[in-house]
C-alpha cells in the first residue's frame, strides 16, 4: 500500500480533474489495480514493462518528498530548490518516456490506450 500521502495527494488531482477526464482516468486505475496474471511478457513487451514500471529509489523517493514538503513551507535553500527542480524535470521526462511505453505496448497488443470495460494491461 502506498503512503498515505501519495494517497492523499492522488487523491487531490482526481478532485480537480475535469468531468470529462475523470472517465479514462478510472478506467486506468481499474487497470493498474488489477492482479497481474503470472505469463511472462513477450520480449518485446519487457523493455516497456520496465520504462511503465520504473520507480525512483526509496532513497532518492524519500528525498524529494522531502524537498516538496520543504518547498510547501516555504523552507527551500537555493541549493535545495535546483535540486527539486532537478528531480521534477527528471521526472516530467520520465512520464514522457512512460507515456510512450503505455501507447507503444498498446500498438503490440492492438489495443487502444483507453478501452471500455475492458482490462488490457498487466504489468508483470
Amino acid at each position: 500500500m502506498p503512503p498515505l500521502d501519495i494517497r492523499q495527494r492522488a487523491i487531490a488531482l482526481l478532485d480537480q480533474l475535469p468531468q470529462n477526464k475523470l472517465a479514462a482516468v478510472v478506467q486506468l486505475l481499474e487497470v493498474l489495480a488489477e492482479p497481474a496474471p503470472q505469463t511472462s511478457a513477450n520480449p518485446e513487451e519487457a523493455p516497456l514493462l520496465a520504462v511503465i514500471q520504473w520507480q525512483l529509489p526509496t532513497s532518492e523517493q524519500s528525498r524529494l518528498d522531502d524537498l516538496r514538503d520543504k518547498c510547501e513551507w516555504g523552507e527551500l535553500t537555493d541549493t535545495e530548490h535546483k535540486e527539486l527542480l532537478h528531480y521534477e524535470d527528471c521526472l516530467e521526462h520520465h512520464r514522457v518516456e512512460r507515456l510512450e511505453a503505455f501507447i507503444a505496448l498498446a500498438k503490440l497488443r492492438n489495443l487502444g490506450l483507453v478501452e471500455p470495460n475492458q482490462r488490457c494491461f498487466s504489468f508483470n
